[in-house]
């Protein structure tokens, strides 16, 4: 299956549509956690690591959080809203400035890693069409 990244004009919010829990149910909490990790080192790697905390505490933090937020999302524990309060990103990362092509160095390397799951095709598409929508919400500046 193709994973397609569509460049989306800058401010454009599209509908979100929600992740399907089986994905949750089917890769765990381990599975999401090691997937955010990957997600993490490889973009400390990337074109885009300024964005974030370089490797050591700072990193394993913030995976943490990502994990906890993806984990709650995708139907499990609300360890996010317990140690966060109400995910909000698009104001929690409004100190940043994610361009339209950091978005998409975000994206790549996502696309690389989601096949890894070894999902069903259908969830496959699914995790992917909500981090493909849900990550235009958080570019805040233009090129």
């Amino acid at each position: 299956m193709e994973l397609e990244i569509k460049k989306l004009p800058f401010g454009e919010r599209p509908e979100i549509l929600p992740p399907n829990f089986e994905i949750l149910k089917l890769v765990g909490e381990e599975g999401i956690r090691k997937l955010i990790s990957d997600h993490y080192d490889a973009l400390i790697e990337s074109p885009i690591k300024h964005l974030f905390p370089p490797a050591g505490m700072g990193l394993e933090l913030a995976k943490k959080h990502s994990a906890n937020f993806f984990i709650q999302r995708f139907g499990g524990p609300e360890y996010f809203n317990q140690t966060r309060g109400k995910p909000m990103l698009a104001t929690r990362h409004s100190h940043f400035k994610i361009t339209p092509s950091g978005r998409l160095e975000w994206l790549k390397i996502y696309k690389e890693l989601l096949p890894n799951l070894n999902l069903p095709d259908n969830l496959l598409k699914n995790y992917w069409d909500y981090l493909h929508d849900f990550s235009n919400w958080m570019v805040n500046t233009p090129e």
